[in-house]
């Protein structure tokens, strides 16, 4: 039996209020291989102390913080002159968001319920990084000697060419063996021609020509995506950055090479998102009530306001034993097809097993048994599900993890919040839940139950609108329908967002007793 591999040190900086969702990131990359040395900042006075008290190999961020944003942090990073790869993990970022972050110099970025892809995004941002200290420290040392050009050309990890003005290979490093899959004696002597496409060999001779004529360029040298062609025929993306130089008095073409597939195929992925998001967001609508039970004594309403990237927000209304209705607000972790479908799994187990069992704690022990089978360990589902006896118009609730419900007295008054009575479904099999206290509804109570995206809202600013505003909201308007309640809620939120993009789905459930 061979000996267990040596796990890779990683020296990490998690820019994340949340010490839950960072102690995830390091267990996931403890999980990859990595022995992580972290520390957790969650202000800029912290972020910036920590970038200059100690070196760090990665920088992850959360996108929506109650201090500042990841495009702020990135900022931050930037500023400090440290090329350092900046990974965004987060649960409630859209694509057209995660694009313009990218744009903005983020490496790349990963859902909070798809952190499979966290350790192998690491790796090759590390790796990237890496290729460009060499490239960094390349160019530097070719201006130092001629004898540093082929000490770093050949410890580089892009492919680096030497091309005579004739266009012939006269110097390759051992990395073009990992790019194109030559062997560096196979390529010396040979016309840059065998490294190109046969359709666009005419172009880049007749280029490369012009140049040599005129002295002028005709196209960028630096940073240039085009194919290439591999040993075995195969085409890849690739960037290439095009110099000048001298090596013993004799003029060439310095070339950098990089196999850009994995970008491309991110690229890629950000495009399918978009078909994904809408079918996610199809099965969605078709599982959310059509309406609301109309029921003596009580008025209820409950509504979803999705975002442009579907996620896995959902709510109903279920019928249970002994003349009760259970009302659910849920957010499986996550966007796409797979929260949607975990989302209507949850949905199936709520309602059979409501049907079947009286006690709210065993209804939320036996689904998470069952989720926590089909979850990977990344996933979650935050779930609130109250029980409420329209005959004594009593109510027993669990909370797994989900944001605390909250109930408004006649006079304003908060009078009961259904905080968390466990951890999110999904998280452990073996978790038992309990429920928490029973609570007398009252004539002119209100109970709201809400999910994160409600309260994780921003402005332009970087501010929050935050539970407080829900409470306030509430108050304010208790005495109104439910269904106005819920409207003018969400009016409030989209204003308070002053045209940000709408990043989580909106989703909450408003019950009046009369």
């Amino acid at each position: 039996m061979s000996a267990e591999q040596p796990k890779r040190s990683l020296r990490l900086l998690i820019v994340e209020d949340s010490e839950f969702d960072a102690k995830i990131i390091v267990t996931t990359l403890k999980q990859g291989g990595y022995a992580p040395m972290s520390q957790r900042v969650e202000t800029p006075a912290d972020l910036e102390k920590a970038l200059h008290a100690a070196p760090w190999d990665v920088v992850i961020s959360d996108y929506n913080m109650p201090n500042f944003t990841a495009l702020d942090a990135l900022k931050i990073v930037q500023q400090s002159g440290l090329d350092i790869p900046f990974i965004i993990v987060s649960g409630g970022i859209g694509e057209a968001t995660a694009v313009a972050a990218m744009k903005a110099g983020a490496h790349d970025y990963v859902m909070k319920g798809n952190q499979a892809r966290l350790c192998p995004v690491i790796e090759r941002e590390m790796r990237e990084a890496a290729d460009r200290q060499a490239r960094r420290n390349a160019e530097s040392a070719l201006r130092e000697s001629e004898l540093r050009y082929r000490l770093l050309w050949e410890t580089a990890t892009d492919a680096v060419l030497l091309i005579g003005t004739d266009g012939t290979i006269e110097f390759v490093n051992s990395a073009v063996w990992e790019v194109f899959g030559y062997e560096s004696d196979e390529l010396i002597g040979q016309p840059i021609q065998i490294l190109q496409p046969e359709a666009l060999q005419e172009e880049h001779r007749r280029v490369f020509q012009n140049y040599l004529a005129t002295g002028h360029q005709t196209a960028q040298w630096r940073a240039v995506e085009t194919l290439a062609r591999r040993k075995d025929g195969h085409e890849i993306p690739v960037e290439i950055g095009l110099g000048k130089t001298a090596l013993e008095s004799k003029s060439l073409f310095v070339g950098f090479v990089r196999d850009i597939s994995q970008r491309k195929h991110v690229e890629r992925t950000l495009r399918e998102n978009a078909e994904q998001f809408r079918a996610a967001r199809e099965i969605q609508e078709r599982l959310f009530p059509k309406s609301a039970p109309e029921l003596d004594g009580f008025d209820i309403a409950g509504m979803s306001v999705p975002a442009a990237a579907a996620g896995g927000d959902y709510f109903d209304f279920i019928p249970m034993m002994d003349d009760r209705l259970g009302v659910v607000v849920a957010d499986v972790s996550g966007h796409g097809i797979g929260p949607a479908l975990l989302m209507a799994e949850t949905r199936a187990y709520l309602r059979i097993l409501a049907r079947n069992r009286q006690n709210i704690g065993e209804i939320l022990t036996r689904a998470n048994m069952m989720l926590a089978e089909d979850l990977s360990p990344e996933q979650f589902i935050t779930l609130l599900l109250a029980g409420i006896d329209l005959k004594t118009k009593r109510l027993v609730y669990g909370n797994g993890g989900h944001p605390a419900g909250c109930l408004i007295g006649a006079n304003g008054d908060v009078r009961a919040q259904l905080k968390r009575t466990g951890v999110p479904l999904g998280m452990h099999p073996k978790t038992t839940y309990e429920p928490g206290a029973e609570i007398e509804l009252l004539p002119g109570d209100t109970l709201i139950i809400f999910t994160d995206g409600v309260e994780e809202t921003m402005t332009p600013a970087g501010e929050f609108f935050e539970r407080e505003r829900v409470i306030r909201h509430l108050v304010k308007n208790r005495h109104l329908p439910a269904n106005e309640i819920v409207n003018s809620l969400f009016a409030e939120v989209r204003a308070f967002a002053a045209g940000e993009p709408q990043s989580d789905d909106f989703t909450a459930i408003v019950v009046k007793v009369l």
